[in-house]
């Protein structure tokens, strides 16, 4: 089933430890910070205090980080994916994969009677936790929103991704909009990230304490880093499979705003259509429905290339109308899934198999197992198959 380190303040757990955990948890998301939850048992120590709950492993802002690696003869084929990329895409990873490194925030202690049934709930966040612990207020000028992302991940000794500055927007200047933080760096980073159609996290591929800021849009070019077999009696991959897709999204924004710096009553316009990403299929939303839909949008910029980033935005956040949960293991699958791979589905008929972008992944350890229960997106379905639906369209067009 593969292996798992755990590390406490940048040292591995003893062997004691390992015995003693009822459960363990860790969910990690593209647009939510990771989080773990860890329970042990609550004994009596040979002095009557109660085991665990004092120790300073987990106390407040402890480093706890967790590593899980894939065993050699993991994967249906006898042997780990070798195509495995890191969380957003961007090259090679190890099939070790350190699926948490973050910070202990908060415990929950259960006791019963005699403490036979007593536990510890140690819950904790990653490391983006550490950019919410201040307000600020602040006003940055002359940079674009990709600065200000490296300027504040500098800030807490991550590194800024290389993938940040695709698609980055226009330098805020005093002439026209300064750009203005009333909120945590992390709250703030976020909410630049989202009207640029990208998401922003904080995460580590392989080795705990070397952390990658992403303020990037989803990497979906390149292979699948691993195939989801469903029908094959010998060689499945997945447990269980649900799909559903979401036609009421809008595919089309048209944006206008006047400029401070332009005289001409008419302002600026942007009608969007394509979101700027690559589809994982063959048909995007407007093709599947047939049929447009619509939203206006005013924002105060400075340029008609900002209001166009703004519009795509939209446009690229409701592109994401398919959306599949599943859950697998370690053992079967033979890599260790992380959000931002992109994986494949076989098997599952012409609309729906294709690459799929992981969003969320829960990764459930035991001794014996390491489940892994996730979300999938698509921005596409199939191409259109003989007798195959006509669309909103068509359907409209026969009244």
């Amino acid at each position: 089933m593969g292996s798992w380190q755990l590390f406490l303040n940048g040292q591995p757990a003893d062997q004691d430890l390992y015995t003693s955990i009822a459960s363990l948890e860790v969910e990690e998301s593209m647009d939510l910070p990771a989080a773990v939850q860890l329970s042990v048992p609550v004994p009596r120590t040979s002095d009557g205090d109660l085991r665990w709950v004092s120790d300073s492993r987990f106390a407040p802002l402890s480093n706890l980080a967790l590593i899980a690696t894939p065993s050699a003869d993991s994967g249906p084929a006898g042997g780990v994916v070798s195509a495995v990329t890191s969380a957003l895409g961007g090259g090679a990873a190890p099939a070790a994969q350190c699926i948490f490194d973050g910070y202990v925030l908060s415990h929950k202690l259960h006791l019963e009677r005699g403490t036979t049934n007593s536990a510890l709930t140690v819950w904790g966040q990653d490391a983006s936790w550490l950019m919410n612990l201040a307000e600020k207020v602040k006003e940055w000028v002359d940079v674009t929103d990709a600065d200000v992302a490296g300027a504040i991940f500098g800030d807490y000794g991550i590194t800024p991704s290389d993938q940040n500055t695709t698609d980055d927007s226009p330098s805020h200047t005093e002439a026209g909009h300064s750009l203005m933080q009333r909120t945590t760096d992390i709250q703030f980073l976020r909410m630049l990230a989202r009207r640029n159609g990208k998401v922003c996290r904080v995460a580590c591929a392989d080795t705990p304490g070397q952390r990658t800021g992403y303020f990037a849009r989803p990497k979906l070019d390149g292979d699948a880093v691993v195939t989801f077999v469903v029908t094959d009696q010998r060689n499945w991959t997945l447990a269980s499979l649900d799909l559903n897709w979401d036609a009421t999204r809008p595919t089309e924004v048209l944006a206008r705003q006047a400029l401070f710096t332009d005289a001409d009553e008419n302002g600026v316009s942007a009608d969007v259509t394509e979101p700027g990403l690559p589809k994982l299929g063959g048909r995007g939303l407007a093709d599947f429905t047939g049929k447009p839909m619509t939203v206006l949008l005013a924002a105060p910029v400075d340029d008609g290339g900002e209001l166009t980033l703004r519009a795509q935005s939209l446009v690229r956040e409701s592109s994401w109308f398919v959306r599949c949960e599943g859950d697998s293991d370690v053992e079967r699958l033979g890599v260790v899934l992380r959000a931002g791979m992109v994986v494949a589905i076989q098997g599952i008929g012409a609309l729906h198999s294709g690459n799929y972008l992981v969003w969320t992944v829960r990764h459930t350890i035991t001794p014996d197992s390491h489940a892994m229960k996730f979300t999938l997106l698509r921005n596409a379905v199939g191409a259109t198959t003989a007798g195959g639906s006509v669309g909103l369209a068509g359907l409209l067009g026969a009244l």
